[in-house]
């Protein structure tokens, strides 16, 4: 094992980075022109543009539970990879079609709502599938998996760095008829994407025994590798369906009738809350599995904060870089669009560097767990947020600063997302049970569905001069000091919190960091 551990990766690592990479190339070249294109060509204000936001990236994160299951359950990993890239591909035409016809607002409304339902249930079944077969190509215990996530999240880093670049060259334009042409740009993406892992599976996306990965399910005998015993794969019962439907339904109408949550909003809480008791309910869970889960639980609890204070990429900051960043670099305005490429470009340069990191610790036998590496991404988020809070700090509206405050705030947000995200999906893969491994997958994409709902209502909150200054539990946001407190503040305490709670987190691994 030890030998295994140091060789290089293996090549079907590089064909899941290239597919990943194209898929998320077309995910954030639209989302990078999204807002922009509601609030420039539909004429569709903030608050509303931030709650369709939120809507539609709180959506595209639940899905993967159904396509998790499925994939588990009948598909297999590879159809439903499949499936899903051509129902997405399919919805970034819609987005064209919906551009395209921009001054016909009902008709461009209702093929934007098309595209999103597309883009929204093709990613279901795309989004945990390539995750999970990630983990697969490696044997148990081996101890390059945490590098190989790094390097498959700088994949999916790769894709996020030239997509709002050339999307928003294309579409950001000013004119609010280009737009067309950046969600047409992300289209072609995604086709490409489907068409080298048609072309490339086969060959290279194999275990280390040369099996194939991700086929179509066995239902009869798979080996667990919790306890290197035999299990049968057994479907759930119909009391239990029944009686986390009956829950989810009940916190659903807790949220909307009482808390004042919004349908989609409702319908998002409430499955971030069923789902997990759904599968930790099932009685064939071991003692050990059931504990491994309820780390990824935890875990996934902590990371909502995180997203939702993150995911202010696309709308709160994608406000601020178009209103009150100085954008002229050399006599040419860059366009707003551009600086959600910072991130991206950020991990592309350091991901090796924390991808050799967690392997040379993780050969001392000095690699930190998870759960604290996951703290320290929480701290990171709220010490970027701080820095452009005192950027801000008694601007007046209008006023427009300097470009470094933004990317020095995407800069520190990349460090912590290197010590969150890629170490998530590969806790997620080490902790869970066979038999749910892309089921889970997809429940720690819920609680990014939770936190990127979250967001959308949070980026509501951004302060307009023109209206009336919103509340956020019984403070006045005036300012944009005071909005970017809120997730000093919220990033913050939960950090210091899941650093309490790490110890307990680790010894519930047994032994699986």
């Amino acid at each position: 094992m030890a030998e295994t551990s140091k060789s290089a990766h293996p090549k079907g690592l590089y064909v899941l980075f290239v597919t990943e990479m194209w898929e998320r190339f077309s995910y954030y070249g639209m989302r990078a022109l999204f807002v922009l294109f509601m609030t420039k060509a539909l004429l569709f204000d903030k608050a509303a543009g931030s709650q369709i936001y939120g809507s539609y990236i709180g959506l595209v994160y639940l899905t993967p539970l159904i396509g998790g299951y499925l994939a588990d359950r009948y598909w297999g990993n590879r159809k439903s990879i499949i499936i899903g890239g051509i129902v997405m591909a399919l919805g970034q035409f819609f987005m064209f079609l919906s551009g395209s016809l921009y001054q016909q607002h009902d008709t461009a409304v209702t093929l934007m709502y098309s595209g999103l339902t597309l883009l929204i249930i093709g990613n279901g079944f795309f989004k945990p599938n390539i995750s999970t077969m990630v983990g697969a190509l490696y044997p148990d215990g081996d101890k390059r998996r945490d590098a190989a996530f790094t390097i498959f999240y700088m994949g999916i880093n790769l894709g996020a760095f030239i997509a709002p670049l050339l999307c928003g060259y294309l579409g950001d334009t000013g004119n609010p008829a280009d737009f067309k042409w950046g969600f047409l740009t992300a289209g072609c993406g995604m086709v490409l994407s489907i068409f080298l892992f048609l072309y490339l599976k086969d060959k290279y996306i194999v275990t280390p025994e040369g099996k194939a990965i991700g086929g179509k399910p066995v239902k009869t005998i798979q080996p667990d590798p919790v306890d290197n015993a035999e299990e049968v794969i057994k479907d759930f019962s119909n009391t239990q369906i029944a009686t986390w439907i009956g829950v989810a339904v009940a916190v659903f109408f807790i949220f909307f009738k009482y808390l004042d949550t919004d349908l989609i909003g409702s319908f998002i809480y409430s499955f971030t809350i069923a789902a997990p008791g759904f599968i930790i309910s099932d009685k064939s869970l071991s003692k050990i599995e059931r504990e491994r889960i309820w780390v990824i639980y935890i875990a996934a609890f902590f990371v909502i904060f995180f997203w939702a204070a993150f995911e202010q990429a696309g709308a709160s900051l994608t406000y601020f870089a178009e209103e009150q960043t100085n954008r002229v670099l050399m006599g040419h305005t860059i366009p707003a669009s551009f600086f959600q490429s910072v991130n991206a470009v950020a991990i592309v340069i350091f991901a090796p560097l924390f991808a050799f990191m967690w392997q040379f610790l993780g050969n001392k036998n000095r690699e930190p767990a998870s759960p604290f590496k996951q703290a320290i991404g929480l701290f990171l988020l709220a010490v970027g947020y701080l820095v452009i809070a005192f950027g801000v700090k008694g601007l007046e509206p209008g006023v427009k600063v300097s470009m470094m405050w933004l990317i020095s705030l995407y800069v520190i947000h990349t460090f912590g997302e290197l010590c969150l995200s890629p170490i998530g999906l590969s806790m997620v893969n080490k902790l869970a049970p066979f038999k749910f491994a892309s089921l889970l997958m997809g429940v720690w994409f819920l609680s990014n569905a939770a936190s990127n709902k979250f967001a959308g209502v949070l980026s509501g909150l951004y302060p307009d001069p023109s209206k009336p200054f919103p509340h956020f539990l019984g403070f006045e946001i005036k300012d944009l000091y005071s909005f970017f407190m809120i997730f000093v503040f919220m990033a913050g305490i939960a950090s210091v919190c899941l650093f309490f709670v790490s110890k307990r987190l680790v010894k519930l691994m047994n032994g699986i960091l």
